[in-house]
């Protein structure tokens, strides 16, 4: 895709290259979920299928290694359904349409060599590719103080890279500095005090990506400047490596650092939790609003690792595919909104369900699937992680998942304020009433993202079993290589 973009000569050959490299690559992820389906129900057992590794620098031990279990097939198809329906979102984009979609291709390589690496190093370079595009995506294509915004992020993000780099070295070393095969590091039983140790600088380097609590703040900046695909792909895809990330490497080969350190974190995390929800409350532009939604969202998805139950891990990973899903919608019609409006502010706008009914229907659908109403993905999803959190029978934890649930009745209020005055109020500019509905491009985007999370809330055990057996091995070895940490149930 890269070539085509490089060898396209005006804005149709872009957008043609762009359209059937994102159809292509969709339907390679379709078919990768369906064969990886069929090969679970031909018995194949194997950790990772379609294997395979290259020697890359040896006397590192560091490898091309690829493979995909249940949590990374699922994670690859969300990725290619945000890059098909942040293709079409992207249709009329200006200026210099080629370059932007170059880099949008290149952030898109770094989230998807991520998801298959299984090789910690490479993994981290992956990583690191799907950083480095956010700043120039933002800075040149964005809107309001996208400079700012794109210099906060970088840093914020560089920052926990250094934190992360010194946890993979620190890993590397005290495991015998033999291999960065992740599976082979967790077999290693890295020294315990180490484990301690190393730990934090791997989760918090993960963390900062997945909106950890204090250390959220370049979230919302970031998504209110960057433009429609590139807040579509950050905010559905990209901040769900923080929590990949922080399950496949520091909790899974550091289970005794988890141990220790899962309550301090659980705290940070159910605070941001509630705090994303209670700050959403008090925005007025509409993507800040999203974006500490986002806060919120994801940060359950730290707080349902950290209860170390199966099924509160399952119910992560749903929440990653929901809420990458449902916030992805959310982005796509509020850029939507801003480019005919001119305006996020929610005090500016109203009667838009009159106006642009195809917009307004759409922005009703990704409100009450962000606030878990059952028949949508996010139900599914936040019902699984209270449910299995719940299950660990601590105190602390059980009023954790207490204070956490409160987050439901907190999205309500500010989704469905937000809807009454955007959508149901008097129109508060007469040119409003010569804006135009959704154009064909945008149906696309907007219809196949509606139709994803609608029928990931209706038929969630299809994802669900792809899912839970891909959990249980990682749970199963967590609780064999540190029985400790079955005993933070009854802390």
């Amino acid at each position: 895709m890269l070539f085509g973009l490089w060898m396209a000569r005006n804005d149709n050959q872009v957008r043609g290259v762009m359209a059937t490299g994102a159809t292509v690559l969709l339907a390679a992820a379709i078919w990768l979920t369906i064969y990886f389906v069929q090969q679970r129900n031909a018995g194949n057992n194997d950790a990772m299928l379609l294997a395979n590794s290259v020697t890359w620098f040896a006397p590192l031990h560091i490898d091309f290694a690829v493979g995909v279990d249940g949590i990374s097939t699922v994670m690859i198809l969300l990725s290619a359904i945000i890059v098909f329906t942040g293709t079409f979102a992207s249709w009329q984009l200006e200026p210099m349409k080629k370059e932007y979609f170059l880099w949008f291709v290149l952030l898109s390589s770094g989230v998807f060599g991520f998801f298959i690496s299984t090789d910690m190093f490479t993994m981290f370079m992956f990583y690191e590719v799907a950083l480095i595009p956010m700043y120039l995506l933002i800075g040149v294509w964005g809107t309001g103080p996208k400079e700012y915004s794109a210099m906060k992020l970088t840093l914020m993000l560089m920052g926990g890279s250094s934190l992360l780099i010194l946890g993979i070295l620190g890993i590397y070393y005290f495991t015998g500095a033999t291999t960065m095969d992740v599976s082979k590091l967790a077999s290693l039983h890295m020294d315990v005090t180490a484990q301690k140790v190393f730990f934090p600088f791997v989760f918090i380097g993960f963390g900062v990506l997945g909106a950890l609590f204090p250390f959220h703040t370049w979230s919302p900046d970031g998504h209110a400047s960057a433009p429609t695909a590139v807040s579509m792909l950050h905010a559905g895809v990209l901040m769900k490596l923080g929590g990949y990330g922080c399950l496949r490497i520091a909790m899974f080969i550091m289970p005794d650092g988890l141990a220790m350190w899962a309550p301090f974190f659980l705290v940070l995390t159910c605070i941001s939790v509630v705090y994303g929800a209670l700050s959403a409350c008090v925005q007025t532009d509409l993507k800040y609003i999203n974006a500490y939604s986002s806060v919120s969202h994801c940060g359950m998805v730290l707080f349902a690792l950290l209860m170390m139950t199966q099924t509160a891990i399952t119910g992560a990973i749903l929440q990653m595919l929901s809420h990458g899903l449902m916030t992805a919608l959310f982005f796509a019609v509020i850029g939507m909104i801003y480019h005919r409006c001119g305006t996020r502010d929610v005090r500016q706008l109203g009667g838009l369900m009159k106006i642009i009914p195809f917009l307004a229907v759409a922005y009703v659908v990704a409100g009450l699937a962000n606030l878990g109403l059952p028949g949508f993905s996010g139900f599914v999803a936040e019902m699984t992680i209270f449910v299995g959190s719940f299950e660990n029978g601590g105190m602390f934890h059980r009023v954790a998942t207490i204070i956490a649930c409160t987050s439901i009745v907190i999205t309500a209020v500010y989704i469905l304020r937000v809807v009454g005055k955007i959508l149901y109020q008097a129109v508060p500019n007469k040119k409003f009433f010569e804006l135009h509905d959704a154009t064909w491009d945008e149906r696309v985007a907007v219809g196949g993202l509606i139709f994803c999370v609608a029928g990931l809330g209706l038929c969630p055990l299809f994802f669900q079993d792809i899912i839970v057996n891909a959990v249980k091995p990682i749970f199963n070895t967590i609780i064999a290589n540190a029985p400790a940490v079955s005993a933070l149930a009854n802390m």
